[in-house]
C-alpha cells in the first residue's frame, strides 16, 4: 500500500469516528494520532493526514451539499457512515485540492469503497463522484493539474519495454 493510499485511509478512518461520535467537541488530533499509531505506526507522512482531515472539515458543508445534490435519491443522514465519509473526503481531493489530479482523488476514493464500504460501495462513490467530475468539466473547473499534468522525469522511460516473444 503506498504512503499516499494509507495517508488516506487513516483520514478516512478519522472522518468516520468524528461523525459517528456526533461532529461536536470530538478530539480530532487524538482521534488522528490514534488511528495513526493502531493502523500505521512507522507512518511518518502525518501532515498529510492532517491536510485531508482538515480540508475536509473547512469545506464540510459546502461538500455535503455536493453530495445531495449528485446523489439526489440518497439523503445524506441514509448513506452509510462509512460510504459518506470515503464521499467527503473523495470530494474533498476533487473539488478543493489542487495538488491531486482528479481521476486520482476518484479512483483512491473508490478504492477505499471496495475496501471498507459494502458490497456496492465501490460504485456508488464511483458514480457519485464521477457525476460531480463531469460537472466540473462542463463548467470549465478543470483542475490546473489536470491541464497541465507533471512532466515526466527524464529517468522515466516512456513506456516499459515489452518483453521478446
Amino acid at each position: 500500500m503506498s504512503n499516499r493510499h494509507l495517508a488516506r485511509t487513516i483520514a478516512m478512518q478519522s472522518l468516520y469516528q468524528w461523525d459517528f461520535l456526533g461532529q461536536e467537541n470530538v478530539d480530532l488530533p487524538r482521534i488522528i494520532a490514534f488511528n495513526r499509531d493502531e493502523f500505521a505506526p512507522d507512518f511518518e507522512d502525518g501532515g498529510f493526514v492532517q491536510d485531508l482531515v482538515d480540508g475536509t472539515l473547512r469545506h464540510h458543508k459546502e461538500i455535503d451539499e455536493i453530495i445531495t445534490h449528485f446523489a439526489p435519491d440518497w439523503p445524506l443522514e441514509t448513506i452509510t457512515i462509512i460510504d459518506r465519509n470515503i464521499l467527503r473526503l473523495g470530494c474533498f481531493e476533487l473539488k478543493f485540492s489542487e495538488s491531486v489530479p482528479s481521476k486520482v482523488a476518484i479512483n483512491e476514493a473508490i478504492e477505499l469503497a471496495k475496501s471498507f464500504g459494502g458490497e456496492a460501495s465501490g460504485r456508488f462513490v464511483n458514480g457519485v463522484l464521477g457525476a460531480v467530475y463531469k460537472d466540473m468539466l462542463a463548467k470549465g473547473e478543470a483542475k490546473e493539474i489536470d491541464k497541465n499534468p507533471p512532466k515526466k522525469r527524464e529517468s522515466e522511460p516512456e513506456s516499459l519495454p515489452t518483453p521478446n516473444a
